[in-house]
C-alpha cells in the first residue's frame, strides 16, 4: 500500500485511537509492515499496545524535536501471531511542551514529523498516525505528512459538527502546505443499528460522500472497550468478537480499495491500445467499397476481453494472498452499509 494515514476527526470519544490501535493489529495480521505513530499527549495508543508511557526514553516528543531520530525511538509490538507485530512510536504527556516549543519556532515548524518519516518510509506498506482530538500543531504536522486521512465517525449531531471543522482543516492544509491530502474514508464506529438517529446520520454521510464511507461500521462491542486494559488489540483479546471482526473486515476492504484502484491504473493502457483504428482508409473514385475488414471486430474483442480480465480482477482482488480481504464485510445491513455480527445487545461480546 506504501500509505501514510491519518486517522484523525476534531470532536473527541469517536473512537479515533481504538480505530489506530485495532486497525493496525489487523493490518499487520495480512503481512503488512505497520508503523503506528502516537500523536496524542495522552499516550492511549501507547497504553493500548502494551507499552508503559511512564518508562519511555525517547518518544514522538524527542522525534519532533529533533533530539534524536526516527529509528532510536521506535518500539516493537509482538503479537501472538505467525506474522509477528507491528512497530510503535510511543508517546507521553512530554508531547504537551513538544508542541509548546514548536510553536516558537519561526519556520518550518509543521513539517517536523514529514521530514522525520524520509528515511524509514519506504520500509514500511503502511502508517497509521493517531491524532489528538484537536486541531493543533500536532494534528497540523500529521496532516502534511500523510497521504490520507480516514475518518472515525460517531452518527451524533456532534460528531458531525466536527466532521464539518475537520474537512475545512484539511481544505488549508491543501492549499498551504500538502497539495496531495486527501480523504481516504469515513468510518462509522460506535454504531447501534437500533438507533434511529444513527440510521439519518449514517444515510446522511453516504449521501454526501458516496464511496468514501467505508461500508465496514464498527458496532458498540464490550471487547472493544476492555481490550486496551490487558495492553493488547481486540484481535488479540477476544478474535471472535464482534469488533475484532469489524476490524479485519476494515482492513480487508482497505486492501480490496488499494488493489482495485491498481487494477483499473493497469488495465486502462491495455484498454486504450487495444481500440480500433480512427477511420477507414477513402475509397478511390468509380471503385466499389470495401467491406468492413476483419481487423476491427477483432480489435472490439480485445477490448472486450480486456475489460473481462479487468471485472474479474475487480470480483475478489488478492483473495489468494489476503485471506482477510476475502472475508464478507459483515452479516448485517444498516440501509445499504454492513455491519459485523447479527447481535444487536451492544453489551453482548
Amino acid at each position: 500500500m506504501k500509505r501514510v494515514i491519518a486517522i484523525a476527526m476534531q470532536k473527541g470519544g469517536v473512537g479515533k485511537t481504538t480505530t489506530a490501535v485495532n486497525l493496525a493489529a489487523s493490518l499487520a495480521a495480512t503481512k503488512r509492515r505497520v508503523l503506528l505513530i502516537d500523536m496524542d499527549p495522552q499516550g492511549n495508543t501507547t497504553m493500548g499496545s502494551g507499552i508503559d508511557k511512564s518508562q519511555l526514553t525517547r518518544s514522538t516528543c524527542e522525534v519532533l524535536l529533533g533530539e534524536c531520530d526516527l529509528a532510536a525511538a521506535l518500539l516493537p509490538v509482538e503479537l501472538p501471531t505467525a506474522h509477528g507485530g507491528f512497530t510503535l512510536l510511543p508517546a507521553n504527556q512530554d508531547l504537551t511542551a513538544a508542541e509548546v516549543r514548536l510553536l516558537t519556532l519561526p519556520i518550518g515548524r509543521e513539517t517536523k514529523l514529514r521530514n522525520a518519516l524520509v528515511p524509514k518510509r519506504n520500509e514500511f506498506d503502511v502508517i497509521l498516525i493517531d491524532c489528538p482530538p484537536a486541531l493543533n500543531m500536532l494534528t497540523v504536522n500529521a496532516l502534511v505528512a500523510a497521504d490520507s486521512v480516514l475518518i472515525p465517525m460517531q452518527c451524533e449531531y456532534y460528531a458531525l459538527e466536527g466532521l464539518s471543522a475537520l474537512l475545512n482543516t484539511v481544505e488549508q492544509i491543501r492549499d498551504a502546505a500538502n497539495p496531495q491530502l486527501s480523504i481516504e474514508g469515513v468510518l462509522r464506529t460506535m454504531f447501534d443499528p437500533r438507533n434511529n438517529l444513527a440510521n439519518e446520520v449514517s444515510a446522511q454521510l453516504i449521501t454526501h460522500f458516496g464511496d468514501k464511507v467505508f461500508r465496514t461500521v464498527i458496532p458498540r462491542n464490550i471487547r472493544l472497550a476492555e481490550a486496551p486494559s490487558f495492553g493488547r488489540p481486540a484481535l488479540f483479546h477476544d478474535k471472535e468478537s464482534r469488533g475484532a471482526l469489524a476490524y479485519l473486515a476494515l482492513a480487508g476492504e482497505m486492501i480490496r480499495r488499494e488493489e482495485e484502484t491498481l487494477d483499473t491504473v493497469r488495465v486502462a493502457p491495455a484498454v486504450a491500445a487495444a481500440a480500433p483504428a480512427a477511420a477507414p482508409a477513402a475509397t478511390p473514385p468509380g471503385a466499389t467499397p470495401a467491406t468492413v475488414p476483419a481487423a476491427a471486430p477483432a480489435a472490439d474483442s480485445a477490448s472486450a476481453e480486456a475489460e473481462t480480465e479487468a471485472a474479474s480482477k475487480h470480483a475478489a482482488p488478492g483473495a489468494a494472498q489476503h485471506p482477510v480481504a476475502a472475508a464478507p464485510a459483515a452479516t448485517g445491513t444498516d440501509g445499504g452499509a454492513a455491519y459485523a455480527g447479527t447481535r444487536t445487545d451492544p453489551n453482548d461480546p
